[in-house]
């Protein structure tokens, strides 16, 4: 295990910078990085003197061949943009998309994701952005292999419109839909 000691529901060890002591006492507590961070205050119970800490939470990726990384949301916007080329997607929306991504996989409290999971949490987000690329990068996700697994999702698309699908303007493409 990465942090043996989180399993036991100790307190981390924090050392005083000054005198290599290992005890202190947190004199104030303050979210940063918009609550990714907590800034501490601490005080050395042997020197008496003050010093800060910065903790944040690290979610590791456990890739297929068993080797673990820190998330990135670079790598899931790179993922991603290619299957969002030549549609309606500016980098802002991808890096929503990979904020969303992000958030979600934090809501189940673990540490370490599978490298699956966060393809898969990232289709519901994308299908919401542009169905198009989503369709594209399921395509690729999934190994389509054949046209009927194409059929199948676009169907599954029609069945389930996107909650932010917006119907074309444009009357040339009022034919396509119908």
């Amino acid at each position: 295990m990465l942090f043996p000691h989180l399993a036991k529901k100790e307190k981390p060890l924090v050392i005083c910078p000054f005198c290599r002591f290992d005890d202190s006492r947190v004199i104030d507590s303050r979210p940063t990085d918009e609550g990714n961070q907590i800034r501490r205050r601490r005080e050395c119970t042997s020197c008496g003197r003050r010093f800060n800490t910065a903790e944040s939470s690290i979610l590791l990726v456990i890739k297929r061949s068993g080797a673990t990384e820190p998330f990135s949301r670079e790598k899931v916007i790179s993922g991603v943009r290619k299957a969002c080329q030549g549609r309606p997607v500016n980098d802002d929306d991808l890096a929503l998309l990979a904020q969303r991504v992000e958030e979600s996989l934090r809501l189940d409290g673990a540490a370490e994701v599978e490298a699956q999971e966060v393809g898969l949490a990232l289709l519901a987000p994308l299908r919401e952005l542009d169905e198009v690329a989503y369709l594209r990068y399921a395509s690729v996700y999934r190994n389509f292999a054949s046209l009927e697994d194409f059929e199948a999702e676009i169907a599954l698309l029609r069945a389930e419109p996107s909650r932010n699908f917006k119907v074309p303007k444009d009357s040339r493409n009022q034919a396509l839909i119908k």
